[in-house]
Formats: structure tokens, sequence, C-alpha cells
């Protein structure tokens, strides 16, 4: 008896020891305004102001997304902001792609989206993609960026509202479109949709707040704790491949290498009956190793110290 009351109370000091040392779990403020594409947008309104802390909320305590979020923009942002400021789309629809991928460039979704942008095949080809069983230009980072560029400047030609395009992105230029003559407002905010056409651009602002500063949500990175640059170098083809193994062994690297430095080559072979040009990126052995002196960092907010 005296035994199993000695267990018992160290089971319960046991227990009190643990919920002492939990760790206390903050909200965030909520702003009063934010901006999107150089466009002030209030916050101030109930619905505005619930809906954006919703999304600030989840990003913030999804700690194993955000934090791998963080370091594939440092990856990735140095790519597809040039190639939107060149096409006259806002810098803030990099954020776009964090929201539709979590910037992972093999994404898919279950309606067979795909690639950083996740776009639909049909889409996909209307812009101007490569879509087929050996060639998926959607896994294309600076190609399938180029074609949502295209996608983006429509829109915009449609609704000259930067926030509404974003919008559509989600719920389609139709949609958007039946949605404004049907309720007879203008801005997509002030549009009854679907549950996650509603949340879209909440999510959108929400996560360009968080890239823009991780520290004030509680994310502490050191330098080294992000990837480093791997240099590449381009060989161009216009010629069938047999066998993408054999090929890339011929250039150095293994078939696993081919492919994660080129996403878009999806079969095990090329036929390339109209003699295309296709790029490949090679990855420099000198990279191949992991090099702190290596890591660049693209946004020194991202690093704590």
């Amino acid at each position: 008896m005296k035994k199993r009351t000695a267990i018992i109370l160290l089971l319960i000091g046991c227990i009190q020891q643990s919920v002492f040392s939990i760790e206390p779990v903050y909200s965030f403020p909520i702003p009063d305004k934010t901006t999107f594409a150089d466009k002030t947008i209030s916050l101030e309104r109930y619905d505005m102001r619930e809906r954006y802390d919703r999304e600030q909320i989840i990003i913030a305590y999804n700690h194993s997304v955000s934090f791998a979020i963080i370091k594939r923009a440092n990856r990735y942002f140095p790519i597809i902001e040039p190639i939107l400021k060149e096409n006259g789309i806002p810098d803030d629809f990099k954020y776009l792609a964090v929201i539709e991928s979590n910037l992972d460039p093999r994404a898919v979704s279950p309606a067979q989206a795909a690639g950083l942008w996740q776009l639909l095949p049909k889409t996909a080809q209307q812009f101007g993609l490569e879509v087929n069983d050996e060639i998926d230009e959607r896994y294309h980072i600076e190609k399938s960026t180029i074609a949502t560029c295209k996608y983006l400047k429509s829109a915009y030609a449609k609704f000259k509202n930067w926030t509404t395009v974003a919008a559509s992105y989600n719920a389609g230029m139709g949609r958007i479109s039946t949605e404004k003559e049907n309720q007879q407002v203008e801005d997509s905010f002030d549009m009854l949709l679907s549950s996650e056409s509603s949340r879209y651009v909440f999510r959108l602002l929400a996560m360009k707040r968080f890239l823009e500063n991780p520290k004030a949500f509680g994310y502490i990175l050191e330098r080294n704790h992000f990837y480093q640059t791997v240099g590449t170098k381009d060989t161009i083809i216009n010629s069938a491949v047999e066998d993408w193994t054999v090929w890339a062994q011929r250039k150095g690297i293994s078939y696993y290498q081919l492919k994660d430095f080129n996403i878009w080559i999806r079969g095990r072979k090329l036929t390339n009956k109209d003699s295309k040009k296709y790029t490949i990126q090679i990855p420099n052995k000198e990279d191949i190793t992991f090099n702190p002196d290596k890591i660049k960092i693209h946004n020194p907010t991202w690093i704590s110290y």
C-alpha cells in the first residue's frame, strides 16, 4: 500500500512539473491596415479584421510548414522577383506562390494542379507551357512564373484591381465576374464566395506580413540554418534522349540529380520529334557538398543573428 501511494505521489509530481513547464502561447496584434500591390487595405471592418487574424494565427502556429517556407523563399524569391518585375506584375504576387504550394515546386493538388503556382494542365497550355508525359513545364520555375504573369496581366485587364486579380486566381475569372454582377459589388472583399476563395486573399496578406518579419512571430533562424546556393551550368539540347539515366551519367551526375534540378523532366526519355530546344541545368560538382560560406541570405530580416 505504501509503495502504491509513493508511486501515485511521484506521478502527481511529474504531472505538476510538466504542467508548470508548458510554454505560454501568444496571440498576435491585428493591424488596422495593410498593403498589397501598393494599395492600402483597411482592416477596421469587423469581418476584415477577423478574417485576417484567422490566417495569421494559422501561419504562425503551423511551425514545421512555416519554417520550410522561409527557407524555400530564400531559394526561390531571387528567381521569382525579377520575372514579376520584368512582366509588370507587383512584387507582392510572389506571396501567391507561397500560399499556392508552400513554395514546393513538386506540389500536386487533388485536382492535379502542379508546381509552385499550382497551374492546371489546360491553364498551363493556354499560357504557353508544354504539358505531357515527357515534359511538364508547370514544374519549371522560370517558365511557370512567366505563364502565371500572363494570367495575372489578363485578369488585371479585366478587373483593374490587383486584390480582385488575386481572388480570381483561386476562384477563376468567370466566377468573379459572375459574382460581381450578381452581388452588385466591385471588390472581392465584399463578395460572398466559397470558404476557400473567401479566405484566399487574407491568406495572401497574412503570409506577406509573416515573411516580411518572421521574428515578430517568434521564428528564430541562424544563417547556417538556410540552404546553400547550388550553382548550375546550362546545357542546351534539341534532339531526342533515349534514356535520361545514361544522358545524366555522361554529364557526370546521377539521374536523381538531373531530376532534382530539372523537375519538369517527367519521363525516362525524350522523343522531341520537333527538335525543340530545352535548357538542362547541371549542378556544379563543387557545390554538392554543404558549405556554409555558400549560403546567401535574400532577406536579412529572416536571420536573427
